[in-house]
């Protein structure tokens, strides 16, 4: 099981309704692109606590975030470089300015706070279900075939895992021949990206034949939703914390 996996549970998120995860997901994210440092770090710590009660707390996080975070490190350290402002560092004539530093911050822990979001909507959601509620979504939607794209986030969804699944595998099996070893990186990447991609592909064509074999087709009996009759005040909660980090921000 990886961290992006479904995790079975009986907590209020589990039993909330997945139109209304999704809804909390979009009406989350939007205050998040619009506020300063001090919201996001109150919406961080509210995210990692929900996440402890689901059972992955900080330690096993940054464990399974490790590639992601080296990502947000250089996001940060790009815009620390690359934002004119009042000199904070100066190294041999370089400056690294104050404004870069807040700046490259506040990317940084926005795209880590969205990330959370969904992660929390994954653990939490079944893939079929959130597929059941992108076609509820774009049903209305005109001239956009919304079983397809239902199908389409199913199946990426039920990949993530699959693909991380494979990487881990991949990089063990390059670590017993000693490819962590090469001093070169690009070789390095090669001997663990091209195996990786191998796998994946052979994994989607697998798949394909397999959904053949079964005459699978989009024409399929809609999703019955499931609620907790709890909607209504978390959505209001929801609302009150986004207004609340508007504010703050």
């Amino acid at each position: 099981m990886t961290l992006f996996s479904y995790r079975p549970g009986n907590t209020l998120w589990h039993t909330l309704d997945v139109r209304c995860k999704c809804l909390l997901v979009c009406l989350l994210s939007l205050p998040v692109l619009k506020t300063e440092l001090p919201a996001n770090i109150v919406c961080l710590c509210v995210l990692i606590f929900i996440l402890k009660k689901l059972g992955v707390g900080p330690a096993k996080l940054l464990k399974a975030l490790k590639a992601f975070l080296l990502f947000l490190i250089l996001i940060f350290f790009c815009r620390w470089a690359g934002t004119p402002g009042d000199p904070m560092v100066t190294l041999h004539g370089f400056s690294l300015s104050r404004q870069g530093f807040t700046s490259g911050s506040l990317v940084a822990l926005r795209f880590l706070v969205v990330m959370l979001l969904g992660l929390i909507l994954t653990a939490t959601t079944r893939s079929m279900e959130i597929k059941a509620a992108v076609q509820w979504f774009f049903k209305p939607v005109p001239f956009i075939p919304e079983k397809r794209v239902a199908v389409m986030v199913g199946l990426a969804l039920k990949f993530m895992p699959l693909i991380l699944d494979n990487a881990r595998e991949v990089t063990h099996a390059v670590n017993a021949r000693c490819g962590n070893l090469r001093k070169n990186p690009v070789q390095r990447l090669i001997n663990l990206s091209w195996p990786l991609l191998k796998k994946t592909f052979q994994s989607a064509d697998d798949l394909t034949l397999a959904m053949q074999a079964r005459c699978y087709n989009e024409n399929r009996t809609d999703p019955r939703f499931s609620t907790n009759g709890k909607e209504g005040w978390v959505v209001g909660l929801a609302l009150v914390f986004s207004a609340g980090m508007i504010l703050m921000g």
